[in-house]
């Protein structure tokens, strides 16, 4: 385990040795603040008034603070694969990848090594967030219930990205490509779940398949285990890839 969190440490540290890892917080805070700014504009203005005499109506929390949550997981989407190219794809390409499956670590330590260096960005990232919420709660009442929720439900989302991108990355050694090809895969999911959801051709399977049906249950308030087990699933399934492809590249020399 040590070893595991040494590569997670070093990982991580090696991220914030450029200014990429500080850019890209900085615009994703900036970006999401003026969603979240929006959102506050929107309910004093004609969300508060509509409700305000429904009984037992949504709050502040549901119209403004799932929203930013929600659209913290769409950009995602299109960061995480910046993220993750580097992880094997940058290594074989410097050829310091042959260091490392030389050394006596285990193909599992070094992928599970690389994978929680990238979620520590990934809860970084998400208590950064988590202070729009905190703000607010000084001028209006909060659902923290739906606030933890919907921070499981993102951790599990970019848990899974970064999963996939992880073994994308491992098979090539161009982390162009391996952005790319994530970034590919991850539009896939998200057209199944379009497609799925398509009032002439809607598919409950293909609902199913997509990330973000079931990031949609978390953000509405609700954990379900079946969406836990679909995320845990999905993560274990492409760390075992990646595994796999490290040991073949060890037997291949």
């Amino acid at each position: 385990m040590n070893n595991i969190f040494t590569i997670a440490i070093t990982e991580f540290k090696r991220m914030f040795n450029s200014p990429f890892a500080w850019s890209v917080l900085a615009i994703l805070q900036f970006i999401l603040g003026m969603i979240f700014l929006t959102r506050i504009d929107d309910f004093t203005g004609f969300y508060q008034q509509q409700i305000a005499t429904i009984e037992n109506a949504p709050g502040a929390t549901f119209f403004i603070v799932s929203p930013v949550y929600l659209w913290a997981g769409i950009i995602m989407l299109a960061v995480m694969p910046i993220l993750t190219m580097r992880s094997f794809a940058e290594e074989r390409m410097n050829q310091t990848l042959t260091l490392l499956r030389s050394s006596p670590l285990s193909s599992l330590q070094i992928v599970l090594g690389k994978y929680l260096g990238l979620l520590l960005f990934v809860i970084l990232f998400i208590a950064m967030l988590s202070l729009l919420p905190i703000a607010l709660s000084y001028g209006t009442e909060i659902d923290w219930g739906m606030i933890f929720t919907s921070s499981l439900g993102l951790f599990l989302l970019l848990a899974s990205f970064t999963a996939a991108g992880i073994f994308l990355s491992s098979l090539t050694s161009q982390p162009v490509i391996a952005a790319i090809s994530t970034f590919g895969f991850l539009m896939f999911l998200v057209m199944l779940y379009l497609s799925g959801g398509s009032q002439t051709n809607g598919s409950e399977l293909f609902i199913y398949l997509s990330h973000f049906s079931h990031f949609e249950t978390f953000v509405r308030g609700v954990i379900d285990t079946s969406d836990i087990v679909y995320y845990l699933l999905f993560i274990v399934g492409f760390l075992v890839l990646a595994v796999r492809k490290l040991d073949n590249d060890r037997l291949l020399g």
